[in-house]
């Protein structure tokens, strides 16, 4: 069977790694892949934005099944392309990948579905004193964010209307996120616990997955802006996981998988809800229409029932729905990142580090790439998610700390209080 997998980070390294190991037969792709994909699979260089392009690779190949990653495929209409050349596409199409390009639509759609999430209001720059004046009713504690996709670093937690003014300045005036900024969704700020569940879905049916929280911050004890994510635990150790996976399902992921098929757009892929956990229950803070990136590096290696299985049937219309099978104990991933991230990140610098891990460590590459001598570089802000395994929560830490400050490069940085605050390994 032949499996071309889209994007190149973390999430797509950790996705081949997963569909390997489900069968012997596979012949796998990565479009356009990175350095640690190399070693699973043949890498193809490609805009992953380019459908036609993605497509024409998938059916010049012979590809049975493509596995769309990033949010910007997605939205791109990577997925209806591939379905147009007659490709099965584990992947939303672009209309039913709204629910991630525009954070408004998904609001709406919320609302409409009876989807418990934080009040909001969105406009664009002619609409600017609308949204002060909705940030003014909470003092300014509430949250900025670019209505589009902007590589998770379009959202703004404000405490003070003037922190408020510099968001939406940032969006509007120096237009930092582009088109992604020109409409902004102000959002009420809640307090809680954030979390991660995710669902497969066949357009009809959802598999929810193991729960799991990333960690967005830049810097210890949740400072500094927000990227892409900078670590990941699997499952969040406080909470019955089942339980919560199937509540989740109950009042989020099926009314959204039902108002995305009433629309006519069926959403076939990976949902992502985006959840704070609050003293009054759940509460949606976004949906993504992918596996996230890092949870995807903690929840596979977790998942005890062949991933590949699942994204066929997802693509047949014959998945099963309920709460996946996961292992016991738990994963913790580590995200080393490059000087400047989530910035303007330094690449080029020389890795070294990653063959002395111990045995059953994971570390699944991102921003990666060999040079013409076989040197392993950086290529990327993200660069490695190292992943622990173990009983529990705080022997996986252990692993994944121990196993990550083996590695080097000129400027790395990670967070030092993933899945347990104020405690690091010594």
């Amino acid at each position: 069977m032949r499996v071309m997998i889209v994007g190149g980070g973390a999430r797509e390294h950790a996705l081949a790694w997963a569909c390997s190991h489900d069968r012997g037969d596979i012949e796998l792709i990565c479009a356009p892949g990175n350095a640690g994909t190399a070693a699973l699979a043949t890498n193809v260089g490609v805009d992953v934005t380019d459908a036609s392009a993605v497509a024409g690779i998938a059916a010049g190949r012979g590809i049975d099944l493509v596995v769309i990653g990033p949010d910007a495929a997605a939205a791109a209409g990577v997925a209806d392309a591939c379905a147009a050349a007659g490709v099965a596409v584990f992947g939303p199409s672009a209309a039913a990948a709204r629910i991630e390009s525009s954070k408004a639509f998904a609001k709406s759609l919320m609302n409409e579905s009876g989807i418990p999430t934080p009040g909001w209001t969105a406009a664009d720059a002619e609409g600017r004193e609308k949204l002060g004046t909705f940030a003014k009713v909470f003092d300014g504690r509430c949250v900025v964010k670019a209505d589009g996709l902007a590589l998770g670093k379009g959202v703004t937690v404000c405490q003070s209307m003037a922190e408020v003014e510099a968001a939406l300045s940032a969006c509007f005036d120096q237009r930092r996120f582009g088109s992604a900024g020109s409409t902004v969704v102000i959002e009420e700020r809640v307090d809680g616990r954030e979390l991660s569940v995710l669902g497969l879905s066949d357009g009809r049916h959802v598999r929810v997955l193991v729960p799991t929280r990333d960690h967005k911050r830049a810097f210890d004890g949740d400072t500094g802006p927000n990227t892409g994510g900078m670590g990941a635990v699997a499952p969040a150790q406080e909470l019955d996981a089942v339980a919560i996976a199937r509540q989740v399902t109950e009042s989020v992921l099926q009314p959204c998988v039902d108002s995305l098929a009433a629309r006519g757009t069926p959403f076939v892929g990976c949902l992502y809800a985006g959840l704070m956990l609050t003293a009054a229950g759940v509460s949606v803070l976004e949906f993504n229409a992918r596996f996230g990136d890092p949870e995807a590096q903690v929840m596979l290696p977790m998942l005890d029932e062949p991933l590949l299985e699942l994204l066929i049937a997802s693509t047949r219309g014959e998945l099963e729905p309920g709460v996946a099978r996961h292992r016991a104990g738990a994963a913790v991933g580590l995200v080393a990142a490059a000087a400047g991230y989530p910035g303007s990140p330094q690449t080029g610098d020389v890795i070294t580090g990653t063959d002395s891990l111990d045995r059953g460590i994971h570390c699944f590459h991102a921003g990666t790439k060999r040079d013409a001598g076989g040197a392993l570089r950086t290529a990327g802000g993200r660069v490695l998610t190292v992943v622990g395994i173990g009983e529990d929560q705080e022997v996986a830490r252990g692993r994944a700390y121990d196993n990550l400050k083996r590695i080097r490069f000129r400027g790395m940085h990670f967070r030092s209080d993933i899945a347990q605050p104020a405690t690091v390994p010594a």
